[in-house]
This record gives C-alpha cells, sequence and structure tokens, in this order.
C-alpha cells in the first residue's frame, strides 16, 4: 500500500508538506500546481512552488515529491515538463482535477476534462519531454457536471502515457461536497490498465478502509482528512497491520496534543521565515481550523487565537499554549 500526500492549492503547501511529512506514514507527495499559460517558466518558478527541488525532490524528512503543472497547451506544457524534470524533482503530475472557477474559465484544471482527445494530446507530449526514468502521473476527476465520461478521460490519460492516475471521486459540479462515488473508480479499473489511486472524502481510518473496498485501490491519496488529523496516514496503516516509522507520534501511533502543539509551533517557525507578515497568522488559523475536527485542543487554541492579526502577537499566544 501506498499513502500519497494531496496537492491542495492555498492549504497543502511546502510549509505543511514539511510538517505533515514529519509526522510519518506517507510515501509520496505532490506539490501544488504551477500554472502554465504560454510561456516557459523561469526555474525560479519551480523552486518557488517546490523548494523540494533544492534537496533532490524530497520534503526534509525524506519523502519523494512530484511536481505538478496546470495548463490547457499541450506543447507549452511539455516545454515546461522538461525544464522542471531538468531540475531533480521525483516525477511530474499532470492536474486535470481543480474545481476553482478562476481556474477552469482559463481552460485548466477539472473544465479539460470536457476534451478527453485533449488530454491524451497533453498527456502524450508531456510524457515524450520527460526522461523515461521519471515517472509521469495525472490527477483527474470523474468529469465536470456529471460522470458520464470518466472512463473517456481515463483512457486518454493512460493511452497518452500516464504511469499512474489518481482520480477524485467527484465531479468539478460536485466540488468537495460529500459524497465521494469510490465504486466508480472500481469501474474505471475496469476499463484502464494503469494503476488507479483513490482520493476524496477520506477523514478517518473507517473512510480508508471502505474507501480501498468500494474502489478496489490498494493506494489512497489523503487531502483534508490528514490535515485535520496529522497521524491519519499512521493509524490506516496499523489498522491494515502496516507500522511505520513515527518519530513524532505516541503510542499506538496516536499524534497527542503536546506533540502537535510542538509541530505547529515549528510550522510558525517556517512561516515567519517565508511567509509576508500579514498573511503570517492567517495560515496558522487556517491549519488550526482543520485541526479543531479532531482535537478538542485545537478549538479552544482556534478561539484563542482567531482575533488575533499580528504576527507578534500570534507568536507569543502561540508559545504560551499548553
Amino acid at each position: 500500500m501506498q499513502l500519497l500526500l494531496a496537492p491542495m492549492e492555498g492549504l497543502l503547501d511546502h510549509h505543511l508538506r514539511d510538517m505533515l511529512t514529519r509526522v510519518g506514514g506517507i510515501d509520496r507527495c505532490v506539490s501544488e500546481f504551477i500554472r502554465v499559460t504560454d510561456t516557459l517558466l523561469p526555474e525560479r518558478v519551480f523552486f518557488r512552488v517546490m523548494p523540494e527541488l533544492a534537496n533532490g525532490g524530497n520534503t526534509p524528512a525524506g519523502v519523494p515529491v512530484r511536481g505538478q503543472l496546470l495548463g490547457s497547451d499541450p506543447a507549452c506544457l511539455a516545454d515546461n515538463a522538461a525544464r522542471m524534470a531538468s531540475l531533480g524533482p521525483t516525477g511530474v503530475d499532470l492536474n486535470f482535477g481543480c474545481p476553482a472557477k478562476v481556474v477552469n474559465r482559463h481552460g485548466g484544471g477539472a473544465a479539460l476534462l470536457d476534451d478527453p482527445a485533449l488530454l491524451n494530446r497533453i498527456m502524450a507530449q508531456v510524457r515524450r519531454a520527460v526522461p523515461a526514468h521519471l515517472p509521469v502521473s495525472a490527477k483527474m476527476r470523474l468529469g465536470t457536471e456529471d460522470h458520464s465520461r470518466a472512463e473517456d478521460c481515463a483512457l486518454a490519460l493512460a493511452e497518452g502515457g500516464a504511469g499512474e492516475i489518481v482520480v477524485h471521486a467527484r465531479s468539478k459540479r460536485d466540488g468537495y461536497r460529500p459524497p465521494a462515488y469510490w465504486e466508480r473508480i472500481a469501474q474505471l479499473r475496469e476499463v484502464v490498465d494503469v494503476p488507479l489511486v483513490a482520493n476524496g472524502e477520506i477523514w478517518t481510518v473507517d473512510d480508508a478502509l471502505r474507501c480501498r473496498e468500494a474502489s478496489g485501490c490498494t493506494n489512497l491519496m489523503l487531502g483534508r482528512g490528514i490535515v485535520a488529523d496529522p497521524g491519519l496516514a499512521l493509524a490506516v496503516r496499523a489498522a491494515l497491520g502496516e507500522p511505520a516509522l513515527a518519530p513524532l507520534a505516541g503510542p499506538n501511533t496516536a499524534l497527542d496534543w503536546p506533540r502537535l502543539l510542538a509541530l505547529l509551533q515549528l510550522f510558525w517557525a517556517g512561516v515567519e521565515r517565508h511567509i509576508t507578515p500579514r498573511h503570517r497568522p492567517g495560515r496558522l488559523k487556517q491549519w488550526l481550523n482543520f485541526l479543531r475536527r479532531r482535537f478538542p485542543e485545537a478549538e479552544v487554541a482556534y478561539q484563542q487565537l482567531r482575533t488575533v492579526n499580528e504576527p507578534a502577537a500570534m507568536r507569543q499566544a502561540l508559545y504560551s499554549l499548553s
């Protein structure tokens, strides 16, 4: 079994990837998307979104990261994929799953699922542009308005050369509303001969086990669920009899509040180094807002910090928590 960490624009950036992979249980990550329009991007853009390139394509904890590209022009995506590949990622991923309107109206993300032929051209050109030793994968949803073209899209990507396809088991129209239609992934597995990874609405160990059963997928991608519960990957492995090294977890792979608080403080230190001051408090409150789903102490902390908007005051308040 492999457990992947999802890319989540505006939330799961390299700071949070660092924290979550320090907890343990994650096999691989995908970066936030790098938007490609009509130009060959300078190297600094790739390093800004994916600073792990300076560490052999791995997080500080040693977990591999694939760089993700988003766009709709096959030739331009291929050129940028080749440049990314030259910088040393552990693989290249293509985004056909983002449901955001600002992305879709410019012909990117999940909007491309209306055109399986274009998906195929993009994948084929990117695969040719990337050295054979580097994997090229894709992430897709089940469609735009409905799920009727999911098989066509998955086949287009597979025939274009995708080595793996992550399927978020909802349409663009579904957004992030439950449920996720994991059983549709099982139907895709009947027609596609490349590995599929199931994604969507996995918040708990029980969700992960039900998703594996319904989708038929051994491998899962975790997103909002592991942001809310950083020990989720370890707990899933433990439930399946696959214990993993858990340097920050306690007995039975549980991540208790003192260890999580130390992680929050380490996260804040990274935010202070790399995020502009006016955005720093929001980044911490954003993560705490997810954590309060799982940790009562995080709810208390969130209520104490939610009105703090000055970085120095936020730092003082955070380090006074217990």
